[in-house]
């Protein structure tokens, strides 16, 4: 079993939801047609705005069935029990089709483990100790979206008591210290009343917090704005947008690429230390100059330590891995922009596509007026500042 999960192999018996097993070999899993529909909307959804339970409210709704309705008329067998409503899809199952990363193609192994041949109850391994294979069978989803999506997971949207919800919901942050703004609506209030504050001045009031407001329909029109921007400066200038954002994430990638790679040979040597330190005590322990229960306290830390340490070195590398492949990301966002060059209304959809966080600064009343300042964190390329894109427009790109 073990040999076969580290060449890659399927370990598990049977394919997720939106898979079966190829007639022609059991091993390889291809793509169900019909299953693969549903989940291609789930992720759909996911990205317009709507949480699992909601999901799984408009596919009951739409009389979609189930997985286990489904594997059962595909003549699979299924440990669950069929439900009495073949449509009744819950929060849970939606949420566990979203998690999955064999939706990109990937084969993960070793996802879980038992303490112990007597015990029949699984536990579920880090992420460090599992093993991913990708490009092993065809993929449902892209990896765009996948990553989209979990993004998104992350910052669960929650409907207010009105019921209503905001397509920023969950994505617009203070610009001084990263902090979310939350929506704020009232059954009274008309759409140009909608807004939003950071959770000081909602719990502590003006007095601390002042300036972290702003109105819904004011951050719509913004964001839409500068997107029509971007997508116009970016689709009839794409060679030099290239040029320009391969010199600005060179230049940030160069500084935050040393810094990643200081922590790294930092952590190396300390894990060096620890090892040397380890040995001393074990030969102070052996001579008789330490005591067996301070030689087992100083051990452990030493161990707890070194665990913590190997930790960081994995996530240094993957980081360090991520700011190296950099160059990808400008290709993959040019391919978004060309899917909005008519781009006439903001939806969830293609502000989830696009958009990673909105930053709102403290509004600038020094003329007299209102001035507030909105910083769009684009996918794949971060901050767009409106300099760099009227010099792509002047033909700079320096």
């Amino acid at each position: 079993m073990k040999s076969k999960g580290e060449a890659g192999e399927h370990l598990c018996t049977n394919p997720p939801y939106g898979y079966m097993k190829d007639p022609d070999n059991k091993k390889r899993w291809i793509v169900n047609e019909a299953a693969a529909e549903v989940v291609k909307r789930i992720f759909t959804l996911c990205l317009e705005g709507f949480g699992p339970s909601q999901i799984a409210c408009i596919l009951k709704e739409d009389k979609v069935i189930t997985p286990t309705i489904h594997f059962q008329q595909t003549g699979r067998a299924t440990r669950n029990t069929p439900p009495d409503n073949p449509y009744h899809w819950t929060g849970d199952t939606v949420a566990d089709i979203l998690e999955r990363p064999e939706y990109q193609g990937y084969t993960v192994n070793f996802k879980t483990y038992k303490q112990s041949y007597k015990s029949k109850k699984n536990c579920y391994n880090p992420k460090e100790k599992q093993l991913v294979f990708e490009n092993t069978h065809e993929a449902i989803i892209d990896a765009d979206t996948w990553e989209r999506v979990q993004e998104l997971r992350k910052n669960k949207r929650r409907p207010t008591r009105t019921g209503k919800t905001n397509l920023f919901s969950g994505i617009v942050r203070r610009a001084d210290c990263g902090e979310k703004l939350y929506y704020c609506t009232s059954k009274n209030f008309e759409a140009r009343q909608d807004h939003f504050v950071c959770s000081t001045l909602r719990l502590k009031g003006k007095e601390v917090c002042p300036t972290h407001f702003i109105r819904a329909v004011v951050l719509e029109q913004g964001v839409l704005a500068h997107m029509r921007l971007v997508i116009a400066c970016v689709s009839t200038h794409e060679e030099r947008f290239r040029k320009a954002m391969g010199a600005k994430q060179k230049a940030e990638a160069k500084k935050e690429l040393a810094a990643k790679r200081r922590q790294l040979t930092q952590a190396e040597r300390r894990i060096e230390e620890l090892a040397r330190l380890f040995k001393s005590i074990y030969e102070d322990n052996a001579n008789g100059k330490i005591s067996d229960s301070r030689f087992q306290m100083l051990s452990d830390d030493y161990e707890q330590e070194q665990e913590e340490l190997r930790e960081k070195l994995l996530q240094l590398n993957e980081e360090i891995l991520q700011l190296e492949e950099q160059a990808e990301n400008i290709d993959r966002f040019i391919c978004k922009v060309r899917k909005y060059l008519d781009l006439d209304e903001l939806t969830p959809a293609v502000l989830n596509d696009m958009v990673k966080a909105v930053y709102v600064h403290t509004p600038d009343k020094s003329n007299g007026h209102r001035e507030q300042q909105i910083d769009i964190s684009y996918d794949l390329v971060g901050i767009l500042l409106a300099s760099l894109l009227g010099n792509l427009s002047n033909g700079e790109t320096a």
